[in-house]
């Protein structure tokens, strides 16, 4: 068992804020291997992603919180889940996945009220909170949750799905959600993360638009030289 330095909001509120910050998916590791390719990316990953889908939210089923609990062990690094599930249950999962070794609970602004008592359940239980947004919805959906989360995630393909390109509207709805965080007086404190559609040419674009963290999948776990693929991705420039 690995000792993390941090945990919950101080392990957030460590995550660097002079560079891009490595957010590494894990639905992109081997998962028959998945202690071996942790082993890989600590070196060079500031945040651990996991997806959570109960296949009605989103297409399939993904992670669960035995599993959370297993990587917790295994790296000091934070834990951020992403919760694509039913607002009915979301409040439970809330729970279940701290409860696992969650430092940061991500819910969908889609889930409403529920997910509303959702992020202030995750503070209770001394994790943080952010609000994420499927493609589709308007971006002032996140407004009501400023005051209460760390982390505002914004997805740039359609949910649940990998493999896509990177929507046209994912910049500017960037652009729009970092508006509104400074609008609410909530800029310096919140990062505002881009999830879907990472590539290569896309990467720039996104940081250009104002994003602190992109979710690395195929993009760091296929790269057999992490370390300069990490040194590139810290020397891309935020718009000024």
């Amino acid at each position: 068992m690995i000792a993390k330095p941090l945990s919950g909001p101080a392990a957030i509120a460590a995550l660097p804020r002079n560079r891009l910050i490595g957010e590494f998916s894990l639905w992109s590791a081997d998962l028959a291997n998945m202690e071996r390719d942790l082993k890989r990316i600590e070196a060079h990953a500031d945040l651990h992603h996991i997806d959570v889908a109960d296949a009605r939210f989103t297409p399939g089923f993904l992670f669960f919180p035995d599993l959370v609990a297993r990587i917790a062990k295994l790296t000091a690094k934070p834990i951020h889940v992403h919760l694509m599930v039913e607002a009915e249950i979301v409040e439970a999962q809330t729970r279940q996945f701290i409860e696992a070794g969650a430092d940061l609970v991500t819910i969908h602004a889609e889930n409403g009220e529920a997910g509303r008592r959702a992020v202030r359940l995750a503070r209770e239980l001394g994790a943080e909170a952010g609000v994420v947004l499927r493609l589709e919805t308007p971006v002032s959906a996140i407004v009501p949750f400023l005051p209460d989360v760390a982390f505002v995630t914004l997805l740039g393909t359609s949910i649940g799905v990998k493999g896509q390109s990177l929507s046209e509207q994912a910049c500017p709805r960037l652009i729009e959600a970092r508006t509104l965080m400074r609008q609410a007086g909530r800029e310096a404190d919140i990062i505002l993360a881009a999830d879907g559609g990472i590539r290569h040419e896309t990467v720039p674009l996104l940081r250009a638009a104002g994003a602190d963290t992109v979710v690395l999948g195929s993009l760091a776990f296929g790269d057999p030289d992490l370390a300069q693929r990490m040194a590139w991705l810290h020397g891309l420039k935020a718009a000024a």
